[in-house]
């Protein structure tokens, strides 16, 4: 039986292969050039983009090569209890922006974009599962919008890439999993893919329980199903204009 036939009863009622309803605002701030408040059912992050002509210190000076670096923070009233506020990055947050930065180079050309350093930031401001996953779909959208600020000869971005969660509760595989599944799931997973249908990561772990090949084989086609309807969102925002909602 497949995961659509055998249906879990979701806590916020969505089947097992829908995404949560999905907001997108472009250009959320003024002050930089990608700017995107971007949620996913209570889940909600601002993604930021700015570029700097300049290096990090571990470059040769005379590099023609550019860089991308991220930070990712959860703000204090992101969560019940609060999040303490803290000026470095806990090992988790470590991760994560490690990971939305690994992302974002994986489908940008760093030759064509020059000697500059891209700046993302993705702040959690409300918390239910996904924010990793969340701030790299967002961020791909502000980071388009900066890089085209540029107007380079040649555009540097290779690919559009998002992420999404997958996971096994109660035994059966789920898309986008909110809190309440993320954190009673046997099997969690993150799945990070490029417009093209390559893998960028996949971070999979059996939390209570090992899983099969064959519910992996499951997972990642719920997860590629649920990238590919990222990958348009993405698309049709960038085209369509500065805010929109889809129902998933």
């Amino acid at each position: 039986m497949s995961c659509v036939e055998n249906m879990l009863m979701r806590c916020d009622k969505r089947k097992n292969n829908e995404l949560r309803p999905i907001t997108v605002r472009r250009h959320f701030t003024e002050v930089l050039p990608g700017s995107v408040f971007i949620s996913a059912g209570k889940t909600v992050v601002l993604c930021s983009a700015c570029i700097a002509d300049e290096l990090p210190k571990w470059m040769p000076k005379d590099s023609t090569k550019g860089w991308l670096t991220a930070e990712y923070r959860m703000l204090p009233g992101s969560t019940s209890p609060r999040t303490p506020r803290s000026d470095r990055p806990d090992g988790r947050s470590t991760e994560i922006q490690r990971l939305i930065g690994r992302s974002l180079r994986a489908v940008i050309d760093l030759n064509k974009l020059g000697p500059r350093t891209v700046f993302i930031d993705c702040d959690v401001l409300q918390a239910d599962g996904g924010t990793r996953t969340l701030s790299i779909t967002g961020a791909y959208i502000a980071l388009v919008d900066a890089v085209r600020t540029l107007q380079l000869p040649k555009m540097p971005i290779t690919d559009a890439v998002a992420a999404v969660s997958v996971g096994i509760v109660n035994g059966i595989p789920v898309l986008d999993l909110p809190y309440c599944e993320d954190s009673a799931a046997q099997v969690d997973m993150n799945l990070v893919m490029t417009g093209s249908g390559k893998f960028v990561e996949i971070q999979g772990t059996g939390e209570d329980a090992a899983f099969s090949e064959e519910e992996l084989a499951q997972l990642l086609k719920l997860g590629k199903q649920g990238i590919k309807k990222l990958l348009q969102i993405q698309k049709n925002a960038l085209h369509n204009g500065e805010e929109k909602r889809y129902a998933m």
